[in-house]
């Protein structure tokens, strides 16, 4: 059993597009500039923010961050998002969700710019995308493909089973998967809470993408001997013998189906890492008009 590392995976991609971007700068090139939205005072979304902002740091983008409380209202937050989509300097920008139930979400990711959509979440980059066309592809998928493509894990003819169908990470996974390239040519079943028999698709997967959202829900009955399982999950879970009282949890139950697979992700020290190299792929990529020329 092989245990998928993705710090040391998301640090050599930082480190490749840190060189890319020296490159850039000794060429008088555009040093990319990324832009992150935060509204309100989620403790998650804190967190994930101020990784994305050092990760710029550390590589050598320009970054902006915007603050806004959580009574700002759905028209504000359009509004700014409009400036972003209009201001020249910027090559992509997100929105951290969850937002405030105020804001409709599909009315925000819809008013982003599919050129500045580095998120990967606009229905444009979604179907060009399924189509093969160039595309930001959503940085959690483009994760776990990038951590299947560095340990040179087979997938050509394999069965994929993606459990979980949100816009963000299922769906783009599984038509990645059994698209005509590399990671990919797989059989894939996508499945969710309300297949039937589900732990029996499960068990016939060769590769096993648990995205689902549901701590420590994939148990070692659910899994097959030498399989490959991608854990996606990342759950806050009180544990009082924590000193943050919360411990993380993936959708896998680690130390009960880890023995069964030929690789495993862990939780954390996985694809939640690499979520934050792909955006600032996917930044890279805006900025040289690689995507939309």
């Amino acid at each position: 059993m092989t245990i998928i590392d993705g710090k040391l995976i998301s640090a050599q991609v930082k480190q490749e597009l840190k060189e890319e971007v020296e490159k850039q700068k000794v060429n008088g090139g555009k040093i990319p500039h990324l832009a992150a939205i935060l509204v309100g005072n989620n403790g998650s979304s804190e967190t994930y923010v101020a990784s994305k902002i050092k990760s710029c740091e550390e590589i050598g983008f320009k970054s902006t961050l915007i603050r806004r409380d959580s009574t700002t209202t759905e028209v504000e937050l359009l509004e700014i998002i409009e400036q972003l989509n209009n201001d020249d300097d910027i090559d992509g920008f997100i929105v951290q969700l969850p937002l405030p139930e105020q804001i409709n979400v599909d009315k925000v990711i819809e008013a982003i710019e599919p050129r500045k959509d580095v998120d990967g979440f606009h229905p444009i980059n979604l179907g060009r995308m399924a189509k093969g066309l160039p595309a930001y592809i959503s940085a959690t998928p483009f994760g776990v493909l990038e951590l299947i493509k560095r340990y040179k894990i087979e997938t050509s003819g394999k069965h994929c089973v993606v459990v979980g169908r949100s816009h963000i990470v299922g769906l783009p996974m599984s038509i990645l998967m059994q698209r005509n390239d590399y990671p990919g040519n797989c059989t894939v079943s996508l499945v969710h809470s309300r297949t039937k028999n589900l732990a029996e698709i499960t068990r016939q997967a060769d590769i096993l993408i648990a995205a689902i959202g549901k701590p420590e829900f994939i148990t070692a009955d659910m899994v097959k001997e030498g399989a490959v399982v991608i854990d996606v999950g990342l759950t806050r879970v009180i544990d009082t013998t924590k000193k943050s009282g919360f411990a993380l949890k993936g959708d896998v139950k680690f130390d009960e189906v880890a023995s069964k697979c030929s690789y495993i992700t862990p939780v954390p020290g996985g694809v939640g890492l690499m979520t934050v190299a792909a955006l600032m792929y996917n930044t890279l990529l805006s900025a040289r008009k690689e995507i939309y020329k």
